[in-house]
Formats: structure tokens, sequence, C-alpha cells
């Protein structure tokens, strides 16, 4: 074990020799003067520096122990925060490469993030559902270009090859331990509610909910943002296609939470927003 990982239990050590070497010599002197001075019977005085020192070294260690336990949790945000902004970098950079709308990975995963807020979600269930959404098309790193980046309609074998990349994701994140509990939506964002998406044809509450919830969104964004192959739709078209699509692409009740609050999860969407 590097000697820097040693340092909390080594000072938490020091620490309790210290207190513990300074009770005992206390104690001592004080037991000392109480039996001289008669009274005191020895054996109880015994008895009760005992029981003292330990309730003393139980609070003692409470306080120590509580302590590094918080030194840790702020290491480990900061291990955490490192992370993610390193995450953040490779997806603005595979945005970037494959010619998505400006910050589109950051966005949808906003915009998820607050849809599944006011859909109950929250805890590390939160977290790892922005987490998925944040690498929702991680998978397509390993597709070649002339796939993703093509103008127009892909064919059969290239839409064959597009769709692998729902699995590739999924395979990735599971390879990576804080992003296991995240390959939700990467493996399963294609899913379809009536049972027709990809990769396993799952139907309705077979689809995680972190995946349903994405889905959601990143079909909104889908349309009403410019692709290589489309224009962007007008707002209004979008809302509707979402509210057709209710009951057949995507969860009902998830769509209509979604237009509910829907300016509010928008605004969500913008860069300064996070």
């Amino acid at each position: 074990m590097p000697a820097v990982t040693r340092l909390p239990q080594i000072r938490a050590v020091l620490v309790y020799v210290l207190l513990s070497a300074l009770w005992i010599w206390f104690s001592d002197h004080a037991l000392h003067v109480l039996a001289s001075g008669g009274g005191w019977d020895m054996a109880f005085l015994q008895s009760m520096k005992g029981w003292l020192f330990v309730l003393g070294t139980a609070v003692l260690l409470y306080a120590l122990l509580g302590r590094e336990m918080r030194h840790l949790q702020r290491a480990n945000r900061m291990l955490r925060s490192g992370h993610e902004q390193a995450l953040r970098m490779v997806v603005t950079a595979m945005d970037i490469r494959h010619q998505e709308t400006s910050d589109h990975s950051g966005r949808v995963m906003r915009m998820a993030t607050g849809l599944a807020r006011v859909a109950g979600v929250h805890g590390e269930a939160l977290r790892n559902l922005s987490l998925g959404a944040l690498l929702h098309d991680i998978g397509k790193l390993a597709l070649p270009d002339a796939i993703l980046i093509k103008p127009g309609k892909l064919d059969d074998g290239e839409i064959a090859v597009m769709r692998e990349h729902a699995r590739l994701g999924g395979d990735l994140l599971q390879q990576v331990d804080f992003l296991r509990d995240a390959c939700d939506i990467p493996y399963s964002h294609h899913e379809r509610w009536d049972g027709g998406g990809y990769p396993k044809g799952l139907r309705g509450e077979e689809i995680p909910l972190a995946a349903r919830i994405f889905s959601v969104v990143d079909i909104w964004d889908a349309l009403i943002c410019p692709r290589v192959y489309k224009p962007a739709w007008p707002e209004p078209e979008v809302l509707d296609y979402l509210r057709n699509a209710a009951g057949t692409q995507l969860d009902p009740q998830l769509v209509a939470l979604f237009l509910e609050h829907y300016d509010e999860i928008k605004a969500q969407g913008r860069p300064e927003a996070a």
C-alpha cells in the first residue's frame, strides 16, 4: 500500500495513542490523590476509570473515524468529478467528429436528468442516468465515419452496422467499474415501447426506466436540431410527433410528463443551466 494512502490510518492511530497516554497518566495521578485522601475504595475507582476509558475511547474513535470518512468522501467526490470531466471531453470530441449539433450529448444529458427528476428518480440512480445519457452514443466510436456522417439515407447493410453501436456502447461501459451501472441508456435507448426496437426487442416496462426517459429527450433533440441527413423540424411538429409516438415508440406516461414540464426541461438543456 503506498505511503500516502496510509496517512489517514497513521494520523488516527497517533492521535489515539497520544490521548490514551495522557489519559493513563492523568487518571493514575487522580486515583493516587483520591486514594491517599481516604474515603474512596480503590477497586471502585479502578472500575470507574475503566468505564470512563471505554466511553472516552468510543467518543474519540467516533470523532476520528467521522473526520477520516469525510476526508475520504471529499477525495472520492474530487476523483469522480475528474472522471466525469474527462468523459465530457471525450464526448465533446466525439460530437465534433460525428458532426452532431453543438453540445448535443451535454444537452440531452441535462434534459434527461431534468425529466428523470420530475419522474421521481434520485440519488445514485439519477447519477447513473446522467452518466448513461452523456455516454449514450459511445458505441459509435467503433463505427466507420462513412456511415456515421453519411449525408443521405443508409442502406440496409449500413443500418445493420449502425445498430451495433447500442450493443458496443453497453459492452464498453460494462468494462469500467464506475460506469457499469450506467449502461442502461447506451444499451437500450433504441428499444421501443411496442417491442419493435433494438438490440433486444424489449417491450413496455421491460425497457429500463433510464432508457425510456432518455428516449423521449433523444428523439426530441434528433428532430428539433439539424443533422447531416436532415434539416431541423419546427417545434410544433416535434411535439406532435412525440404525442403520436406515445404508446408505440415511447412510454406514454413519460411523454405526458415531458410535455407537462416542457418549458422547464427545455430550459435545462441550455449550456448555462449546467
